[in-house]
């Protein structure tokens, strides 16, 4: 770490102890970020994270919807994002308008949502999930049960397919996953024969079909730590090969690439939050997330459901 980085590290620090700050972290963030965060995780174990402390403030390193979240859980706290343009590829595919009147169509079907979505989307949807409790949450409802899921088609697909159901899907996707391709998979396939595929459940059916575990981004890592295997394609944002490589240092991790000339798939958006934007956000109090009451109350409810069916 060069002598300028380690100097924002240290005023990140002490700011964070004076003002009773906590930094929340995805796992698709700059690998200096994921060192200093409080807590590390996907979009359930940071909603926890969002509830489960005794800070005044959050610093949110993700993307936006994501520090929405925990500003609906904890509406009391001050919750900064470091960059509010930070948005997420998935979220704005789901314009509340549209869902609305596509909703209407299908007034006997109850929604849930993925935790990928605006607040906006939260609030007209009976029940949240995410990736690593969408299969459970949809199982709670009854097998005759009508049923809309938002916003991403792919994870629908793949819980469809999982649970046998037939819910009507919202034509929604998030680019880092949905870009991955078949012929690059194959020529993974080919160059390390040995390596297991291990893939998020929002790419493609064609790749969750070749994959050998399927999980959401904390289910990888778990996997990694816990397989014997010496080496893994691994289909999903290159962020979470930090987190594998820290607690497999012998293993080898091959990021399914998106362009050609890279080893690697980043969002752009998670990758636009710097350890300069951290020390201004929390410097200045500055990028506040805020919402009205009515929004707050109406967001809070379905994801109250999930949490309850997650402790």
């Amino acid at each position: 770490m060069s002598t300028n980085n380690k100097s924002i590290k240290n005023k990140i620090l002490g700011l964070k102890k004076r003002k009773n700050a906590i930094i929340l972290a995805h796992y698709y963030q700059i690998p200096e970020i994921q060192d200093i965060a409080d807590n590390i995780g996907d979009s359930l174990a940071l909603a926890k994270s969002s509830l489960d402390n005794k800070a005044d403030m959050i610093v949110f390193c993700g993307v936006y919807f994501m520090a929405e979240t925990a500003k609906i859980l904890s509406p009391e706290k001050k919750v900064l994002i470091p960059d509010t343009e930070a948005g997420c590829s998935l979220a704005e595919s789901c314009p509340p308008e549209d869902f609305k009147k596509f909703k209407e169509k299908y007034p006997d079907h109850k929604v849930i949502s993925y935790i990928n979505c605006t607040a906006e989307i939260k609030a007209l949807s009976d029940i949240i999930c995410t990736s690593s409790n969408a299969v459970d949450i949809v199982n709670t409802f009854g097998k005759d049960e009508k049923l809309i899921f938002a916003p991403d088609k792919n994870l629908g697909a793949y819980i469809n397919n999982i649970t046998g159901r037939d819910m009507i899907l919202w034509n929604g996707t998030c680019e880092i996953h949905d870009i991955l391709t078949v012929e690059k998979v194959l020529k993974l396939k080919e160059e390390y024969p040995e390596a297991p595929l291990i893939a998020h459940p929002e790419c493609k059916a064609q790749i969750l079909a070749m994959a050998d575990f399927i999980g959401s981004t904390s289910a990888l890592l778990n996997y990694t730590k816990k397989s014997k295997e010496k080496i893994f394609i691994v289909a999903t944002e290159t962020g979470i090969k930090h987190q594998m490589k820290k607690h497999s240092p012998e293993k080898e991790f091959i990021i399914v690439p998106s362009e050609e000339n890279c080893n690697c798939n980043d969002c752009h958006h998670m990758k636009k939050i710097t350890m300069e934007k951290v020390l201004y956000s929390l410097e200045e109090e500055k990028f506040e997330i805020n919402m009205n009451k009515e929004l707050l109350k109406k967001a809070y409810e379905p994801i109250k459901k999930m949490m309850d069916l997650s402790k």
